[in-house]
């Protein structure tokens, strides 16, 4: 059962690097206990700040995505990919040394379909803090599983038709729920991988003023804009570096 760990990137060289070490130390443990050939592949979503010559120095596959977008980035890369199972991961999480060892023991299950891995915020201010910690329970109370990494076999990727192109956030919460609706037709189940979690950056938190993070992540305005590419410069055209 190989895998292919898909990393969209957009201007990601802060954290590309330190992105790749944290999935190359998972994988060498992932190796060492399994008979399980990985690739990683990072796809260049039009950056500009040299993300590619880090990716390519640190020895990973590199694909090139023009049109931008992260739901369009992933599903670039696995298009690329040769592994039976897709783990995506975002540029600016750390995955911890034994996170795809327990990806691989969950799929060993043949009823599992896929699923997600919990986050752990670090947030510098105690109010972003105790926001996030909200959110996670709302999350979990909700059903919602963000995209900082998934994992699903290839050919339940392509059943449900990978990543939403035109929405331009929440995109992730989609796809999991799409896992969810199409294991129940097919009698199996996703999983959430609740410890180890992984390390997002936490850079919006810790740079946006209060009120901006409150707007941008309440789920009313969500709901509302999220097909609107341009209410969300703060992830694309105006990302925070």
């Amino acid at each position: 059962m190989d895998f292919s760990i898909i990393i969209p990137a957009y201007n990601e060289k802060d954290y590309l690097f330190a992105t790749i070490d944290a999935i190359q130390l998972a994988t060498r443990k992932l190796v060492e206990e399994s008979d399980v050939g990985v690739e990683t592949i990072v796809v260049d979503n039009n950056s500009v700040d040299g993300t590619a010559e880090i990716a390519r120095s640190k020895g990973v596959k590199v694909v090139d995505e023009g049109v931008q977008g992260i739901s369009r980035a992933r599903n670039t890369g696995a298009s690329h990919a040769n592994g039976e199972v897709l783990v995506f991961v975002d540029a600016d999480v750390l995955i911890p040394q034994d996170l795809l060892a327990k990806i691989n023991s969950v799929m060993s299950d043949a009823e599992c379909v896929g699923g997600g891995a919990d986050v752990e915020y670090r947030p510098e201010r105690r109010s972003m803090r105790i926001y996030l910690g909200l959110w996670r329970v709302l999350g979990r109370l909700t059903d919602m599983v963000q995209g900082s990494t998934q994992f699903c076999r290839r050919e339940v990727f392509d059943a449900v038709g990978g990543y939403d192109e035109k929405a331009w956030i929440g995109e992730d919460v989609d796809f999991y729920w799409a896992l969810k609706k199409h294991a129940r037709r097919k009698g199996g189940f996703a999983r959430v991988i609740r410890e180890p979690r992984v390390v997002p950056s936490t850079r919006r938190f810790d740079k946006w003023p209060l009120w901006k993070t409150l707007i941008w992540t309440n789920p009313l305005f969500i709901a509302m804009f999220r097909r609107w590419k341009s209410v969300w410069g703060g992830w694309y055209s105006d990302a925070v570096r």
